[in-house]
């Protein structure tokens, strides 16, 4: 309760005793009776009845301390839990302590259960405040007094990635929305890699990782945001495939991936003033300013963290880092992948379309990659040697196609088996 409801709730009460102060009232209790009978709209507290020994309590009150004994006094425990006995507190604390990964909520249920306390012996909201004022809470994440600035003194040593919202796009007539996808180098701020995108699915980070990835190297570890976006097993899986860790930041904690973050801030204060109206009218219109931005501005502006220039504190470790020479072993790295067992007429299915793979793989068990958004590719592993793509089924060549009878070496066209009776396996 602040002073001021104090206040309020004064005036209200002087407001009733006033007839009684004043000397307006011929029967002081016939007054009371008739005011305690009704139903008052108290300021802080809301619908209150009253006892006449209540309403005499204010007028001595007044008549002891004037206008401030009307005000609702401030508790003298504030602060302090008054059903807790010093003993009882100790138990619950250490209690606390040893059971962090429980809500407060579920943990007062089993103290109950248990017959540690009983349902009167302390409520919900005092163990709840202890617990607050002690940083015991579940549900926050604790207290780092000791969180210290870092940074890495070797390059590629650390990546930081996330994504952030961008500017809308006038495409057609319509808003689109735009996400900026990002990584940066931990020692010398540099960025890999970033691009403009109007998908917030796993496609986007491959691509821009990729991209970021043949551009400055391979980094030895990557640090991201706890999003879907970034769990998914195709990025463990290539990130594995290519000697990188994964590492995640903490739920609600931005400010563990700092340095993404502030490089999000120069862009919405020097890159975003920077655009016309008729640079937000397409993808590429917009990446392109973008790029042109980072590497003549970003890259070559000295960074106070550093003392020097991005691209400078990049180049002078260019004997560290490890680059890749094949653009072309990324692609299957990030595919899905799945598992097929190979029939006996020589398909698979992937997403309930037909694919033929190689006759002597008939009744192996294969891998199988391919992009789970499109589709286009299908292909063929068995451990880690590639094998192809699989074929998509075609119908109408493989009943003319011409077979042999393993029985006898006797060659069968479509015409042959005509009205057999056969069915109309390939």
């Amino acid at each position: 309760m602040t002073d001021n409801d104090r206040e309020q709730v004064a005036l209200f009460r002087y407001g009733l005793i006033a007839p009684i102060l004043n000397d307006q009232v011929k029967s002081q209790k016939e007054y009371l009776s008739k005011l305690c009978s009704q139903v008052h709209q108290v300021p802080y507290y809301g619908s209150r009845e009253f006892a006449p020994k209540t309403v005499e309590m204010w007028v001595r009150a007044y008549r002891r301390e004037g206008f401030n004994g009307l005000k609702p006094k401030s508790r003298s425990d504030k602060g302090k839990n008054r059903r807790l006995t010093p003993e009882l507190k100790e138990k619950l604390l250490k209690k606390r302590s040893e059971t962090m990964d429980l809500s407060v909520a579920l943990f007062y249920d089993q103290l109950i259960v248990k017959g540690d306390i009983l349902p009167g012996d302390i409520s919900y909201s005092t163990l709840y405040r202890l617990f607050k004022r002690e940083g015991l809470l579940g549900n926050e994440p604790l207290k780092e007094p000791n969180r210290k600035r870092f940074s890495c003194d070797k390059v590629n040593m650390l990546w930081q990635g996330d994504y952030a919202v961008g500017p809308y796009l006038k495409v057609n007539g319509k808003k689109v929305k735009s996400f900026l996808f990002a990584f940066i180098d931990d020692c010398s701020r540099i960025i890999p890699h970033a691009e403009f995108l109007t998908s917030e699915k796993f496609s986007s980070v491959q691509k821009v990782l990729s991209e970021a990835l043949l551009r400055r190297g391979i980094p030895k570890l990557i640090y991201l945001d706890n999003g879907k976006v970034y769990r998914s097993d195709q990025l463990h899986l290539a990130c594995a495939s290519l000697g990188i860790t994964l590492t995640y930041t903490k739920p609600y904690d931005p400010a563990s991936k700092g340095k993404i973050e502030r490089f999000f801030l120069s862009v919405r204060q020097r890159f975003f003033p920077l655009l016309k109206a008729e640079e937000l009218k397409d993808l590429d219109t917009l990446n392109g300013r973008f790029w042109q931005w980072l590497e003549s501005d970003y890259h070559r502006k000295e960074h106070s963290a550093i003392g020097m220039t991005p691209l400078d504190k990049f180049m002078s470790q260019m004997s560290e880092i490890k680059t890749i020479n094949d653009p072309e072993i990324l692609k299957p790295l990030f595919l899905k992948r799945e598992k097929r067992k190979v029939k006996h007429d020589g398909t698979i299915s992937v997403n309930s379309n037909l694919y033929e793979v190689a006759p002597e793989l008939i009744g192996e068990q294969i891998d199988v990659r391919f992009d789970p958004e499109t589709y286009e590719q299908v292909h063929v592993y068995q451990g880690d040697n590639p094998l192809g793509l699989a074929k998509p089924v075609n119908f109408s060549d493989n009943a003319k196609t011409k077979r042999v009878k393993k029985s006898t070496g006797y060659t069968m066209s479509f015409h042959n088996i005509q009205g057999k009776g056969d069915d109309d396996s390939v």
